[in-house]
């Protein structure tokens, strides 16, 4: 069993930034895949960024240039810098991973709004 333990989100205007962090209850082998989805209200849920073995990252299109994954594999961390945040990407983040099944966070919520 894996608890992934989000936290980060809030409220930010548009252009700003955030930064979400999860962290996984006991260690995650670096070659298991670690990400970040995202769903809104009335669409289904959707992968952001994805990083895996070797540190290969995976982005949504309209995310690429202003979302940056990164991982600590000695922590069994994963984190999500957002920067020029869009009202678009208001959403419930959850964290990912997979190991042996997949594995989900409670979720962050994300509001971007002036």
């Amino acid at each position: 069993q894996v608890r992934l333990v989000e936290s980060g989100g809030g409220l930010v205007q548009p252009g700003g930034s955030l930064r979400l962090s999860c962290a996984a209850s006991r260690s995650i082998s670096s070659k298991n895949p670690m990400g970040w989805y995202r769903q809104a209200p009335g669409k289904q849920r959707e992968m952001v960024a994805v990083i895996t073995n070797g540190g290969s990252t995976n982005y949504e299109d309209s995310v690429k240039g202003r979302f940056t994954i990164s991982r600590d594999n000695a922590k069994s961390t994963v984190i999500l810098q957002m920067n020029s945040l869009k009202p678009e990407d208001t959403a419930v983040y959850y964290c990912y991973t997979w190991s042996s099944r997949a594995y989900w966070g409670q979720g962050t919520q994300v509001t971007v709004s002036s």
